[in-house]
């Protein structure tokens, strides 16, 4: 597989725009992907010629945006390798997504003494929830250790789970490394201790098929815009026993059966977790999305991206001065970096001026960054529509970096 161009490309308007005369290079997918022409389109259509609410309304456009928005549902649950559609709820993100298990389901079941088991690696939207479900359970979090290289050892998660243990919230890829966890291998150890596994798959759908039931994922989460999709559209996924058992997120129309002063009955899995009108147009842009993303072949994407990543890898270490952040064997496409004797803010306002779009922080991984010893780096996350001239770009801007801040 060649870097040198993306055949892809072409399916991104965004590229063709200029910035003081120049084109951009888009280097910031980890934070959100560019969107291509099919999800834009599929997102005007609905709003200029199908506009409707679902589930509500009596009329032709009604019924018809109702089927789009369930038949979405049905997609995104056969993409996750869900066995039902009704394992999938729509939120705005990954970040409402880990909220709502950590409320719904962890102060249903969770009580003093138990323990959360998250790791150093993990991204704000899992530790955060999870630290607020402690506070008022009386709940503890344990935390696991990474390596050197960035990686996670089965051996030490098995070392600090206990017979307290009730749930693992753990990322299934870095946002900030690029490292790729075993998922299946940790849901195996939590499982073993009778406690439940919820994944963080934001980053990790991107780059890889996912089957949460070969994963053995309870509970997993991501958000549509880093899928190509639109802004304000997420999805979880939950095995249906304990989505089941848990009582409502949020309260409002649609997840409701019968409302009464007295009480108030629930609706059904998985509308009982969708309260008010939702983000339609949303739902139908990640189902287009998902479409765009099943029309390539999956091991071509990752090998383009992977090459790719592994040519920007060397000619930051050929360069010399920069040190690489996160070396685990199996990684997304991304690389994350710090000049010694810089920040990374400074670095990146530079690449800014070559009109070359990083991110340039701690990447609401502030934990990690205490771990890694630095206050942010710089983060180059690649894509599909991403090709050799941008990584060459990135690396020239490196080194003008150098020269002007050392």
């Amino acid at each position: 597989m060649t870097i040198e161009q993306s055949k892809w490309r072409s399916d991104f308007p965004l590229l063709a725009k200029k910035v003081r005369g120049k084109p951009i290079v888009y280097l910031d997918s980890a934070a959100t992907a560019l969107k291509p022409w099919p999800v834009i389109e599929r997102v005007g259509h609905f709003l200029s010629y199908e506009t409707a609410n679902v589930h509500r309304g009596a009329h032709f456009l009604a019924d018809q945006a109702t089927q789009a928005y369930e038949a979405a549902r049905a997609k995104v649950a056969k993409f996750l390798g869900a066995s039902q559609p009704s394992q999938i709820v729509f939120t705005r993100g990954t970040t409402e997504s880990m909220n709502l298990v950590a409320q719904s389901w962890g102060l249903a079941n969770l009580k003093t003494g138990d323990e959360i088991l998250l790791t150093e690696m993990e991204h704000h939207s899992v530790i955060v929830p999870w630290q607020l479900v402690a506070e008022k359970t009386g709940a503890k979090l344990v935390v696991v250790d990474i390596s050197e290289s960035g990686e996670l050892s089965l051996n030490e998660i098995r070392e600090k789970m206990s017979s307290r243990t009730r749930v693992a919230a753990i990322t299934h890829c870095s946002n900030a490394l690029g490292t790729i966890n075993d998922i299946k291998g940790i849901a195996n150890i939590v499982h073993s201790a009778g406690a439940i596994l919820c994944v963080d798959g934001a980053q990790a759908v991107t780059c890889r098929p996912v089957s949460v039931t070969d994963l053995h994922a309870d509970f997993y989460a991501f958000s549509g815009h880093k899928l190509f999709a639109p802004y304000g559209i997420g999805v979880l996924y939950g095995r249906s026993e304990l989505l089941e058992a848990m009582p409502p997120y949020q309260g409002g129309g649609s997840m409701i059966s019968e409302v009464r002063f007295e009480k108030t009955s629930f609706h059904d899995v998985p509308y009982r977790f969708e309260a008010g009108t939702p983000n339609i147009e949303g739902v139908l842009g990640l189902a287009a999305a998902i479409e765009y993303l099943e029309r390539q072949s999956w091991d071509e994407v990752m090998d383009h991206e992977e090459h790719l990543r592994r040519y920007l890898e060397e000619g930051v270490r050929a360069i010399g001065g920069f040190r690489i952040h996160g070396e685990a064997a199996q990684k997304s496409p991304l690389v994350s970096l710090t000049l010694d004797g810089a920040h990374a803010s400074d670095v990146g306002e530079i690449l800014d001026q070559e009109n070359i779009a990083v991110r340039c922080g701690h990447h609401c991984a502030q934990p990690l960054m205490r771990k890694l010893g630095v206050p942010a780096t710089v983060r180059a996350s690649l894509s599909i529509y991403n090709q050799k001239s941008d990584a060459d770009a990135f690396l020239h801007g490196l080194i003008k970096a150098q020269e002007m801040l050392l």
